[in-house]
């Protein structure tokens, strides 16, 4: 643990890691003996995974922790995707009290199984794309058009134009939904000893549905968000792409956005990927070496910080090979740039 980070990367169980910037993979909790031997060919020390909702307990999530501890990984996150943009808490909507409660019940199971970090998501109508578009040398990836946005999902929910949920909603309504949440969260994490990184909206910026994206669509609303959670515990999921979508939109760059955070201490995991422009042009999730990021940069940031967090690639493009192929390609990448920040630090 860095002296700039006070981020535990050290789990009940687990023999201290290494000090720097930690590389991580997302696998099932099922992952089959194979998925966990390439993860280690490849160097990755942590796992991003989930367990259904009617699965959560504490000694099924110790069970997974154990299952990748005999594969030679460690969990950093298990996700319960049932409170993971949670729209009746972002909207204040009729079971909002309920959904509260089981995510205080999550974070809760989280710590009791040893697990320090949990990624969240105020996303009222979920994350929005079109078709997929092609990226380098005829693979594809995830794309977004504004003038084509049809639908958000998540999971197994979507939402349609032209508005999600049946009226527009104001900004002022957003922060106060957002408020009565982190109040009850906050103490919580702290008693658990849970970090919860906080996602940007994906695509940030623009109002979507009638639903305004204020809160983690830009710097400013990071900046008050953190402020009125008022806790250690609660921080920031710094997702690359996302930052780069908004772009000078978000008013920060991801290097300045890195900088601010990390000096906050705030920094607690980060998906390292890149897309082709920031809106309102739209944008193709693309290679980390063909976007408009400079992926170089923003590792350095990071190192400048003294982040001993996770990275993730997060969103992988379609190639020839398939998963196991865009994933050695991404990671190859990111090591390679840690490699180089280092060197270049010396």
């Amino acid at each position: 643990m860095s002296a700039a980070n006070p981020y535990p990367l050290i789990i009940p169980g687990y023999a201290a890691s290494r000090p720097g910037i930690q590389i991580g993979t997302q696998l099932p909790a099922d992952a089959s003996a194979d998925d966990m031997q390439f993860a280690r060919q490849l160097g990755v020390e942590w796992v991003m995974t989930s367990v259904p909702a009617a699965e959560a307990s504490v000694e099924t999530y110790r069970a997974v922790v154990r299952r990748f501890a005999e594969g030679g990984l460690k969990v950093y996150r298990l996700a319960n995707h049932a409170v993971h943009n949670m729209e009746a808490v972002t909207l204040n909507l009729p079971e909002r009290d309920a959904k509260i409660a089981e995510y205080l019940a999550y974070i809760r199971m989280l710590g009791a199984a040893g697990i320090r970090y949990a990624t969240y998501a105020h996303m009222a109508n979920g994350i929005w794309s079109t078709e997929p578009e092609p990226v380098r040398g005829g693979a594809s990836g995830r794309a977004f058009r504004l003038e084509r946005a049809r639908t958000g999902w998540w999971i197994d929910r979507s939402w349609d134009l032209p508005l999600t949920h049946g009226r527009e909603y104001t900004e002022d309504e957003l922060w106060e939904n957002y408020a009565y949440f982190i109040r009850q969260v906050a103490p919580v994490a702290e008693e658990a000893g849970v970090y919860i990184g906080i996602h940007p909206d994906d695509p940030p910026v623009y109002p979507l549905g009638g639903i305004p994206r204020c809160i983690f669509g830009n710097f400013e609303g990071y900046r008050r968000a953190l402020e009125l959670a008022d806790s250690p515990n609660i921080g920031v999921c710094l997702c690359l792409g996302c930052w780069l979508e908004g772009g000078p939109a978000m008013g920060k760059s991801a290097v300045e956005a890195i900088r601010y955070f990390g000096g906050q201490r705030k920094l607690f995991k980060v998906h390292f990927r890149n897309v082709t422009a920031p809106m309102p042009e739209g944008f193709v999730e693309t290679f980390l070496d063909d976007g408009y990021g400079d992926m170089l940069e923003i590792m350095a940031a990071l190192q400048e910080v003294g982040f001993d967090g996770a990275i993730i690639s997060d969103h992988l493009q379609q190639v020839v090979g398939g998963r196991y192929a865009a994933e050695a390609y991404a990671v190859g990448y990111m090591r390679g740039l840690i490699q180089a920040v280092a060197a270049r630090a010396r």
